[in-house]
């Protein structure tokens, strides 16, 4: 199948090419990052995410970018290449960005968070992992030695095999990966002490690689507030104050479900003639008209899309093993 693009709108699925918003009101562009970040995989293409930031900054029905993020991190190239395009998101469109974090949101994962103006946490996230791995090594060249293997190699500069399965580590080797893992290290902490106002001397401290809590991380600064994703957007609402801004959700998905009822009084999805989407595809749903779900709300009732945000306190036997680690 030729990469496609659907949209559900108004009860039926819609195929459109090239980029299009399916909303065109203005609303809140929420970005999920799920999976692991590299080149391509079940759950992330850079491609996508790249093209589809980058076409969001001159939507101007789009007022805001939320990152939904669900990522234990990735590629260091890729990771900066996004936070990158998210920085010229806000430069270009002037929008803000906001980030919420699922149940893990390490690595790369923070590293693209980082673009944001602020980041909102559920309590039981798992972030940080501050650290970079340059690379690791298995030497077999005494054990093929032992049962008389030998694996002959021809380069041209001493280095240039160094890290193969039949050449030992030498102290070269380590000082030449130790460089670049520090490059990268020294980067991803300058990009953390600039996002969320801290020192050099600060983030170093904490970040040495080790995974936090919410809680752990709202302690030390690396979130902004501990709450669920419904209150990230209330916050990104309060932002903007406009109460009626909807989100859109731009989702990377390779399947569909073969239908989708509102509730017992209206139709499923027509499926028959559909064709499974390709990766390349955004996911939006309105109701269509006459749904349920578009009767009006009594006067009694508050909407759940614009309901002030819980306080999430932290227990007292939490906040002392806190302060016992500082």
């Amino acid at each position: 199948l030729s990469e496609l693009e659907f949209s559900r709108s108004d009860g039926i699925l819609k195929e459109f090419t090239g980029f299009s918003t399916p909303s065109s009101k203005a609303h809140i562009a929420v970005l999920h990052i799920e999976g692991t970040i590299q080149d391509k995989n079940d759950t992330y293409d850079q491609e996508w995410l790249l093209t589809t930031i980058r076409d969001l900054s001159y939507d101007r029905n789009v007022q805001a970018i939320l990152l939904d993020i669900n990522s234990p991190g990735g590629g260091v190239y890729q990771s900066d290449e996004v936070y990158l395009e998210l920085l010229d998101y806000k430069e270009t469109s002037g929008n803000p960005v906001y980030a919420f974090f699922g149940p893990l949101a390490a690595s790369g994962g923070y590293y693209i968070a980082c673009a944001a103006d602020y980041i909102v946490a559920n309590r039981n996230t798992m972030t940080g992992s501050i650290g970079v791995i340059a690379g690791q090594s298995v030497d077999l060249s005494q054990f093929m030695e032992k049962h008389g293997v030998r694996v002959n190699t021809f380069t041209a500069g001493r280095n240039k095999d160094m890290l193969g399965i039949s050449t030992p580590v030498t102290p070269e080797h380590r000082e030449i990966m130790q460089s670049l893992a520090d490059e990268c290290y020294y980067q991803f902490v300058e990009i953390v002490a600039e996002s969320r106002g801290l020192t050099m001397e600060e983030t170093l401290e904490l970040a040495d690689g080790r995974i936090y809590t919410a809680w752990q991380a709202l302690d030390r600064g690396l979130i902004d507030v501990v709450g669920r994703f419904d209150d990230a957007l209330y916050y990104l609402r309060e932002k903007l104050d406009d109460f009626s801004l909807e989100p859109v959700h731009y989702s990377l998905r390779r399947t569909m479900p073969s239908w989708t009822m509102c509730s017992r009084t209206c139709r499923p999805w027509p499926h028959d003639s559909f064709r499974r989407p390709t990766p390349r595809t955004i996911s939006y749903w309105k109701p269509r008209k006459g749904c349920c779900r578009t009767s009006p709300i009594p006067p009694t009732t508050t909407s759940p899309k614009i309901r002030k945000p819980a306080t999430v306190k932290c227990s007292p036997l939490l906040q002392a093993l806190l302060i016992s680690e500082r």
